[in-house]
């Protein structure tokens, strides 16, 4: 049997990034004048910035402003954003079962790697800027059977890859939503993810697509 091998999303999932994001919105928009609506913009996390900044910037301002977000991002967004409750021990619930952890976000890397430092979250392999049915490859080239998420699109991600679908409700997403893109399991948060695993495993759950 292959090795066991657990992939999860970063925002909303594993970190509670509303705030620094919203952090560095506010810092973004003083230097365009430009006032975001921050609530709107972070209660559903997940789709890539520029999809986020389309609705409030020109298509020809949103690459520079881009690039700027994410060279202010580490002075706003790293210190002040906490792990969600459950995510070390998830994590800790796939070593005890031997398994490898994979973190698959569409954050850009650099800044998704911070993250993991500071919080002290330990995995295997990082993958930034992938992002819905995109995060499929990764989680097939590394031998995925689950990918843990709070977002449609990383149900979509998920179940392109063949892999069993894990959704919390951390993010902005509702159980509903969740089940009607199809995803298999939602869970309330990561807290209850190691009875989860313990349990799929011990009724053969699959441990490879």
């Amino acid at each position: 049997m292959a090795d066991l091998v657990v992939g999860f999303d970063l925002d909303l999932t594993l970190i509670d990034t509303a705030v620094g994001f919203q952090d560095v919105l506010r810092a973004l928009g003083a230097e365009l004048g430009v006032e975001f609506p921050l609530e709107e913009m972070t209660s559903r996390l997940g789709p890539p910035l520029d999809v986020l900044l389309a609705p409030y910037l020109s298509a020809e301002q949103i690459p520079a402003a881009g690039d700027r977000f994410r060279a202010l991002y580490p002075d706003y967004a790293i210190t002040s954003v906490p792990v969600l409750p459950g995510a070390h021990e998830a994590i800790a619930a796939v070593r005890r079962h031997g398994g490898r952890v994979l973190v698959v976000t569409g954050k850009f890397p650099d800044n998704a790697r911070l993250h993991l430092d500071h919080t002290g979250l330990d995995v295997d392999v990082l993958e930034g800027w992938v992002w819905g049915v995109g995060k499929a490859d990764v989680l097939r080239r590394e031998g995925a059977s689950v990918y843990v998420g709070d977002h449609v699109h990383d149900v979509e991600g998920a179940l392109a890859a063949g892999v069993t679908s894990v959704s919390v409700l951390t993010g902005g997403c509702t159980a509903d939503e969740l089940r009607a893109a199809g995803t298999h399991v939602v869970l309330d948060g990561l807290e209850a993810f190691p009875a989860w695993l313990d349990g799929h495993l011990s009724s053969g759950g699959a441990t490879a697509p």
